[in-house]
């Protein structure tokens, strides 16, 4: 497998991506004919930015006969995260406590909100603590 490339998609590999996300595993062909609906791409363009999706570990495919079928190797919350991990270095200067911050200044938030991102904060802590046990990296 290729190891993931953690640069940021463009629009159009995006879109590409969001299609298989949403059908599982799809042709070439397939992903072309969906496209279709906001422009017009010569099958081999789509092919070669699926190649380079699977060159930078976004995509994966299987054989089918002649066919190949592709499917996600990264799930579509991978692809968020880069953009939110971006949004928050550009900006924020890199601060997610700034970012919560106009989160709740700003928004502001509902209480069910609120009790999620709670329990989602002490999974992370347990996740931490683990890390730590087993010798791992500190934050």
């Amino acid at each position: 497998m290729v190891p993931p490339d953690s640069t940021p998609l463009t629009k159009s590999q995006r879109e590409i991506m969001e299609i298989i996300w949403e059908k599982g595993e799809v042709t070439v062909s397939e992903v072309r004919d969906a496209l279709e609906a906001k422009r017009k791409l010569a099958r081999n363009t789509v092919l070669t930015m699926m190649v380079r999706l699977e060159e930078r570990g976004w995509l994966q495919h299987r054989t089918q006969g002649r066919t190949f079928i592709y499917s996600a190797a990264r799930p579509r919350v991978a692809s968020l995260g880069m953009k939110v991990s971006q949004m928050v270095d550009r900006l924020f200067a890199g601060s997610p406590e700034d970012l919560v911050t106009a989160l709740i200044e700003y928004r502001g938030l509902t209480s069910e909100e609120t009790e999620r991102i709670r329990e989602m904060i002490e999974q992370a802590e347990l996740k931490q603590k683990r890390t730590r046990k087993r010798g791992g990296k500190r934050s």
